[in-house]
């Protein structure tokens, strides 16, 4: 019987993705992750090496599908409302994102990927500042500072449930709709020109 090397691969980053994001990189070890995906942990060495690199390996796929699944809508800032309502909506359904990016912050030494993660974020940023320069977004703001606000406010709320909830006074679940609301609306607020409002 052939070895299914794709779904053991998977299946280990899984597994992997779920602990460092509930323990952090110093806080887990191969052997859980081995563990709780059912494979052996030497088979989890060969595949990803260290812990380091395994958990670097998890947060570029991560960053990578979060990319993917929210590209501007129609290819522009237009709808810098609904970009931000995309990025609340990821967040909300891979919770795991921002806890995997709290625990690279909490570490020191070099981000992961930083060069190509630096190089899509500066994309970002030279998009929203060509909307600013043709009109469609509010010139107001620096660019950059914009783009991270607009990610802070859209992953903010997984990234502290428990202070959303002591000013809401509602769960994630009975809320989703008025926090997404909020922060489409607030998107709007910052960047969009006045006349657009």
């Amino acid at each position: 019987m052939a070895w299914d090397t794709e779904g053991t691969r998977r299946r280990l980053k899984e597994a992997a993705t779920a602990e460092f994001a509930s323990r952090g990189p110093d806080g887990t070890t191969m052997a859980r992750i081995a563990e709780r995906a059912g494979i052996n942990k030497e088979r989890l060495y060969r595949y990803f090496g260290d812990k380091q690199a395994l958990f670097e390996s998890v947060l570029t796929d991560e960053l990578a599908k979060l990319a993917a699944a929210t590209p501007p809508p129609g290819g522009s800032f237009a709808d810098i409302g609904e970009f931000a309502g995309q990025t609340f909506d990821y967040h909300a359904s891979h919770p795991e994102l921002a806890r995997l990016l709290q625990w690279e912050g909490l570490a020191s030494g070099t981000p992961v990927d930083q060069a190509n993660r630096t190089a899509h974020y500066q994309d970002k940023v030279r998009a929203v500042a060509a909307a600013q320069r043709d009109g469609v977004l509010d010139d107001d703001l620096d660019p950059a500072q914009l783009v991270f606000t607009l990610i802070g406010l859209a992953a903010w709320w997984f990234s502290v449930p428990q202070i959303a909830k002591m000013l809401t006074g509602a769960d994630a679940e009975d809320d989703y709709a008025r926090r997404r609301a909020c922060v489409v609306r607030a998107a709007q607020r910052l960047a969009l020109p006045p006349g657009r409002l």
